[in-house]
C-alpha cells in the first residue's frame, strides 16, 4: 500500500511538471507541427489529477481539432506577436504594475537568482514572461536538486510570482474576440492554477 501511495504521488508530480512544460511551450511560441499534432490526438482525460481539469482539457483537445495548425499559428501571432504593443500581454509586470520592466520583474529576478537559476541569453523575453515562469515551476517540481526542487520552494515561488497574475492573463486571452484555440488553453490554464492554489493551501 505504501508503495502504491508513493507511486501515485510521483505520478501526480510528473503530471504537474508536464502541464507546466506544455503551457511553457504553447505560450512561448506558435505551436510546432509535432506538438500540435500530438494535441489533436491526445486523450481527453486530464493530464493532471483532479476532475476539475477534465472538462477544460477536453476543450483544449477539441479546439485543436477545430483549428488547423495554420490557424493556431496565426492566432498566436495575432494575440501575442506583432510589432509594438501586442493584443494580449504575457508578462507579469504588465498585470502587477501596469508597465513592463517594473519592480515585480526586479523582485522576480532576485528570487530566481536565489534558486540558482538564470535566464538563457538566447531568450529575448524578460523573466516575467508566462513561459519562463512555467519553466521555473516545472524545474521546482521535477528538478534533481532536492534543496531547490521541493514543495516549500514551489509554494513560495507560486504564491509570489504565478498566482497573483496568471488568472488575469487568462481572462485577457479568453475574452479576446480572435481567441479560439488559445481561449480553450487559457480556460484550462486558469483551472490548473486554481487546482495548484488549492493544493498549496492544503499545506497549511
Amino acid at each position: 500500500m505504501q508503495a502504491q501511495l508513493a507511486s501515485s504521488a510521483l505520478d501526480e508530480e510528473t503530471a504537474r511538471a508536464e502541464v507546466y512544460g506544455l503551457l511553457a511551450l504553447l505560450f512561448y511560441a506558435a505551436p510546432s507541427a509535432l506538438l500540435y499534432g500530438r494535441l489533436q490526438v491526445a486523450v481527453t482525460q486530464a493530464p493532471a489529477a483532479g476532475a476539475l481539469l477534465e472538462g477544460p482539457w477536453h476543450d483544449v483537445v477539441a479546439a485543436a481539432h477545430a483549428c488547423s495548425l495554420t490557424e493556431a499559428r496565426q492566432e498566436f501571432d495575432a494575440l501575442f506577436g506583432g510589432v509594438g504593443k501586442p493584443e494580449v500581454y504575457l508578462f507579469g509586470s504588465h498585470y502587477l504594475s501596469g508597465f513592463l520592466n517594473e519592480k515585480p520583474l526586479a523582485a522576480l529576478r532576485n528570487d530566481i537568482a536565489a534558486l540558482g537559476l538564470a535566464r538563457d541569453d538566447a531568450m529575448p523575453e524578460t523573466e516575467d514572461h508566462v513561459a519562463y515562469l512555467c519553466e521555473v515551476m516545472r524545474y521546482l517540481i521535477a528538478g534533481d536538486d532536492v534543496e531547490v526542487a521541493n514543495l516549500t520552494r514551489q509554494r513560495t515561488f507560486f504564491v509570489r510570482h504565478v498566482q497573483p497574475w496568471f488568472p488575469a492573463m487568462c481572462e485577457a486571452v479568453a475574452q479576446h474576440p480572435r481567441a479560439r484555440f488559445y481561449r480553450a488553453l487559457a480556460v484550462f490554464t486558469q483551472a490548473f492554477i486554481s487546482v495548484e492554489t488549492q493544493g498549496f493551501d492544503m499545506l497549511d
